[in-house]
């Protein structure tokens, strides 16, 4: 657990501090009260806000905390695993979009080298991006394999507008 006070203003330094938490996988649980699992992979994360804080006045006390009863602790499972399935949720549905971004270069015949350059960097960033959501996904939710489905998709998709634009620029 986690107890974050930040004076309000500047407010830069309160953003800066929700947002490397949120990017951490903590969840909010009230009023500067945030849950994170007690796991390594979260370990500089919380050592980030925690700077974060500090450069803003602020301070995070961190405490190792139980639940009082099992439905304390499958509550704050249940939130975490709701958290990192909307993460999934909406990285699934960014790679639908890479998807149709692919389909759409090829419909329009769109076969250069910068083209392909765009799309490589932006299968790239889906790929951090998986790979930090999957470091944070301590329970599991269920969205991650259809996500790493989709991200193989992505990846075969590329895979052969690439080859299709290697085609078209070696015919010239």
């Amino acid at each position: 657990m986690l107890a974050v006070r930040v004076p309000a203003e500047p407010s830069r330094h309160r953003v800066a501090v929700w947002r490397e938490l949120r990017r951490t996988g903590a969840v909010p649980l009230g009023q500067g009260c945030w849950a994170v699992p007690d796991v390594p992979a979260v370990a500089d994360g919380v050592a980030r806000a925690t700077d974060l804080a500090r450069r803003g006045d602020g301070e995070v006390i961190a405490l190792r905390a139980a639940g009082r009863e099992d439905a304390d602790a499958a509550r704050l499972e249940q939130l975490f695993t709701e958290a990192r399935q909307a993460e999934w949720a909406e990285f699934t549905a960014d790679c639908g979009k890479f998807s149709a971004e692919i389909d759409s270069e090829v419909a329009k015949g769109k076969f250069t080298l910068a083209e392909l350059e765009e799309e490589e960097q932006s299968l790239d960033r889906l790929r951090r991006w998986h790979r930090e959501l999957a470091a944070r996904d301590v329970f599991r939710a269920p969205g991650a394999a259809e996500a790493a489905q989709q991200l193989k998709h992505c990846t075969e998709k590329l895979a052969g507008y690439t080859d299709q634009v290697f085609r078209v620029l070696h015919q010239m």
